[in-house]
């Protein structure tokens, strides 16, 4: 009986560690410099805390707390965004990035979505409405929500975008006053969301959640994943010519990472005093083998306990210091998705990480089928493209050393429609799509021959995928040491590409998207898919790799159809870049 009880006690206490779970801004429309924000937290009790934020305690007084929710202010010109984590006993939470920079929008709840004419779940009394620029957007919003009776709820100012609560119960109502709001002059254009209330997964994409044939990290080696770790490690700690690295942040548009599980156990508190080369903001997730910890855990994930493996983690040795930072704002969403973008973006982020999209309604697959999954009506899809629109368009004019890494998706169809396919299809140097590969059947090639790896059969194609990574990896376990599931998808051949980008810019942190792109393609390798004929322009993995885009230097001279990431040669050209302008 003892036994028992000392089993049922640690059962309980590893299910109450202190975690925070979620947060956001009390008041995001409010024009206050004062900024309110609530952080939920399980394992919390009810006595004294400490509300760690940018390595400082939060005075007690700014603090109310009531049943595993604090509440807290700060004054905005008196701090920036950091890191917050809480202190209770001995126990230290995971860390949670808070960001002051203001964009946040309000998700539906489950009473506040119905089921469209296309059988798809859309918000019923929430809407956003893009400003044209020659306004001033808070000052619009405020008169459109006068004029029609609604409620500014939620905001992305740099991009003159506000979130709107409409007075309206059915979807007639809200077409409607949609199509007054459309009309309005100031209104460049109304974006609805059709996403389920607080779904998980709707808005990631992932091809298979587990398949126990898949290989594991091997099929990294395709990228030469771990001569890049060595290299990286080794070359730039070289005493006789040594290279100075660049802390570079990371954003990871995803829900939440598992701190329980071994791979991310190590980043609780303050990670930098830990002397870590990478560092882990997030949310805490209940399972490991979820979407955001799978995608993060490419990234960053602690090596040897059995689960995933990090690459800018692997850089620990060398590395100048990683932040990465995972973050949605709320679950509104492909808005909320652009409106954490900004957040990050104004908080120093160089890259962010998008391993999500969707397709329109009608997109037909490779094959001529119709694509069924991440589907979204035409009117949806309009208005995201507008928003997607400005953010790039704001990114160039404001932050043109930014870039942002999409995942092609996995439908077998097209990356560069937008009448297929968002946000892939978007044109513009600061965007990189990622198309997936896996090992070939093969045995007994060197990597560089062109049969090491072949297309991934579920991954999308065509002219606007810039690269294919290895689109297997193996997922984080609860148990040190035991081997995680097989998850494959676009979205895990994306950190490959996300990884190295940010290992690049901390060699060089003046690399712009055109130079990081040209080394990308100039040192990838080439994918051979074995066709009678050569494949019509539409039906190529991804673009093709053209003459001035390989460079004599290479071992693998052959103008290819198709690129596959070379991790350790991309580094290596780096390197002798940077070497040539010193």
């Amino acid at each position: 009986m003892v036994a028992s009880g000392l089993l049922l006690t640690s059962v309980v206490l590893a299910a109450e560690e202190l975690r925070i779970t979620h947060w956001e801004p009390s008041s995001a429309a409010s024009d206050s410099d004062t900024k309110m924000f609530s952080v939920t937290a399980q394992g919390l009790e009810n006595e004294s805390v400490r509300v760690m934020f940018d390595n400082k305690a939060l005075p007690d007084s700014q603090i109310q707390h009531r049943d595993g929710r604090l509440m807290f202010s700060l004054q905005g010109d008196h701090h920036r965004s950091g890191p917050l984590w809480l202190e209770q006993r001995k126990a230290k939470s995971n860390p949670i990035w808070l960001s002051l920079a203001g964009s946040h929008v309000v998700a539906a709840s489950e009473d506040e979505v119905a089921t469209n004419m296309d059988g798809l779940t859309t918000y019923v009394d929430l809407v956003s409405v893009i400003i044209e620029e020659s306004h001033d957007g808070a000052e619009e919003a405020k008169r459109l929500a006068d004029k029609f009776g609604v409620r500014v709820v939620g905001a992305i100012p740099p991009l003159n975008t506000y979130q709107l609560r409409l007075s309206v119960s059915s979807l007639v109502e809200r077409d409607a006053l949609i199509l007054r709001l459309g009309n309005e002059v100031s209104v460049d254009a109304v974006v609805i969301e059709e996403t389920s209330a607080e779904s998980p997964r709707q808005s990631q994409e992932q091809d298979s959640a587990a398949e126990p044939s898949a290989p594991d990290q091997n099929e990294w080696t395709a990228n030469r994943f771990l001569d890049a770790v060595n290299y990286y490690t080794r070359r730039l700690n070289t005493k006789a010519q040594p290279i100075k690295t660049h802390p570079i942040r990371v954003g990871v548009i995803e829900r939440d990472v598992d701190f329980d599980a071994p791979d991310f156990n190590g980043y609780l508190g303050d990670c930098r005093s830990k002397e870590s080369g990478t560092c882990v903001y997030a949310r805490d997730a209940k399972k490991p083998d979820d979407h955001g910890t799978t995608v993060t855990g490419i990234l960053a994930a602690d090596w040897d306990n059995g689960g995933n493996s990090g690459f800018l983690s692997g850089l620990n040795k060398a590395s100048p210091g990683f932040d990465v930072i995972v973050e949605r704002g709320s679950d509104a969403g492909i808005t909320a998705n652009v409106a954490a973008s900004v957040n990050l973006v104004q908080d120093g982020v160089r890259v962010l990480n998008w391993s999500w999209g969707i397709h329109r309604i009608g997109a037909v697959s490779v094959d001529g089928n119709e694509v069924d999954s991440l589907v979204r009506s035409g009117l949806a899809m309009s208005g995201y493209e507008e928003l997607l629109e400005e953010f790039f368009l704001w990114l160039r004019r404001e932050h043109p050393d930014v870039v942002v890494v999409n995942s092609a998706g996995n439908a077998s169809s097209y990356s560069s429609r937008d009448e297929y396919r968002l946000p892939s299809s978007f044109v513009t140097e600061q965007l990189f799509v990622v198309g997936g590969h896996e090992l070939s059947e093969k045995s007994g090639l060197n990597v560089n021959d062109p049969g090491y790896a072949t297309k991934r059969k579920a991954s999308n194609i065509d002219m606007r995928v810039d690269i294919t990574a290895a689109a297997c990896a193996r997922g984080s376990t609860p148990v040190r040491g035991e081997q995680g599931e097989a998850h494959c998808g676009t979205s895990y051949a994306t950190p490959l590409v996300t990884g190295l980008l940010a290992a690049m810019m901390s060699i060089d942190p003046e690399l712009t998207p055109a130079q990081l792109r040209m080394l990308l393609r100039r040192s990838a390798m080439t994918i051979s898919d074995e066709h009678d004929f050569e494949s019509v322009d539409a039906d190529d993995l991804t673009s093709p790799i053209l003459p001035s885009e390989r460079g004599n230097n290479l071992n693998n001279p052959d103008v290819g159809h198709s690129a596959r990431l070379d991790m350790q040669k991309a580094l290596d050209l780096t390197v002798q870049s940077l070497d040539r302008v010193r």
